[in-house]
């Protein structure tokens, strides 16, 4: 009878602290829930203060823009196809651009990403300082370093595939090494007994059980600089960016060209997207598959 009355009591008092920790838990999550809101209503009555105009009161104009450039391309609808012509070799510009940022950003995110994982560092004690530099290049916005890349070595393609690839080696780095640290290090070890220096391990020992994530983010990560390339258009770095930004600022008579790139852009996005997710799933859940 005491065991069963000291048994109620311990269920009690578990009980009685969870309730204790939902109620605190509860308690803070309000307060930091006030606190952000009370931050969002000063932020956003600072922003109102210092802009030119009232945002409340110009809501109505959000959508002029928009329906100027539609009513205008639908006014030039036969034009259209040869808009779509005209820039399409702005578009292929594009994504070279990021073709190219990418597979550079891919090759330096394995290194950095091999450099940077426990287990299979070359150089163990250096493994924060691999992972700090990630840091610092996947915290740079690629805009910052093309407007930099672009007052020194001045317009086109070139900076903008520097920008982005010098990114891209940080984001995909992380990833990478995320994906590294799930390797199994059992064949490093049987490589290392047979007297395989560190290139060889990580090829043979590391490389056929990673690759397949590794292309994954890859093309996820192709798609994102797509995107990345067309708006560094816009401070000079070339493509079909630079082409928008001339329509946009030459204004009305140029709005119809302006519908025509962003319809290229946006079956490009979709087409890669699809593409890229079509390769991904094989990727990874074939990968899977196989290794059953």
């Amino acid at each position: 009878m005491s065991d069963n009355t000291a048994g109620s009591l311990r269920i009690g008092e578990v009980q009685s602290s969870y309730m204790a920790q939902a109620r605190r838990r509860r308690l803070y999550s309000g307060i930091m829930l006030a606190i952000f809101v009370l931050l969002m209503v000063a932020g956003f009555q600072t922003a109102e203060d210092r802009n030119g105009g009232s945002f409340l009161g110009g809501i109505d104009n959000v959508f002029d823009y928009p329906a100027e450039v539609i009513a205008e391309a639908a006014s030039k609808a036969s034009e259209l196809p040869g808009h779509l012509v005209h820039f399409f070799p702005a578009l292929i510009e594009t994504i070279n651009i990021a073709a190219v940022s990418t597979l550079i950003g891919a090759l330096g995110a394995i290194l950095l990403s091999l450099l940077a994982t426990r287990g299979m560092a070359r150089y163990p004690r250096l493994i924060g300082v691999f992972r700090r530099v990630l840091d610092i290049m996947r915290a740079v916005p690629e805009i910052v370093i093309a407007l930099v890349l672009i007052f020194i070595l001045g317009g086109g393609p070139v900076p903008a595939m520097i920008a982005i690839a010098f990114h891209t080696v940080g984001a995909l780095g992380k990833l990478f090494s995320e994906v590294n640290e799930n390797a199994d290090l059992k064949p490093l070890d049987g490589l290392a007994s047979v007297g395989a220096n560190w290139s060889q391990r990580m090829i043979l020992g590391v490389v056929p059980q990673v690759a397949p994530n590794w292309l994954s983010y890859a093309l996820l990560r192709f798609e994102i600089n797509i995107r990345a390339s067309a708006i560094l258009g816009f401070v000079g770095a070339g493509g079909l960016g630079h082409e928008l930004k001339v329509s946009i600022q030459w204004g009305q008579g140029k709005y119809d060209e302006a519908a025509a790139m962003f319809i290229l852009l946006f079956l490009t996005i979709v087409f890669f997207d699809q593409l890229s997710s079509y390769a991904r799933d094989k990727l990874v859940h074939g990968s899977n598959a196989g290794s059953h």
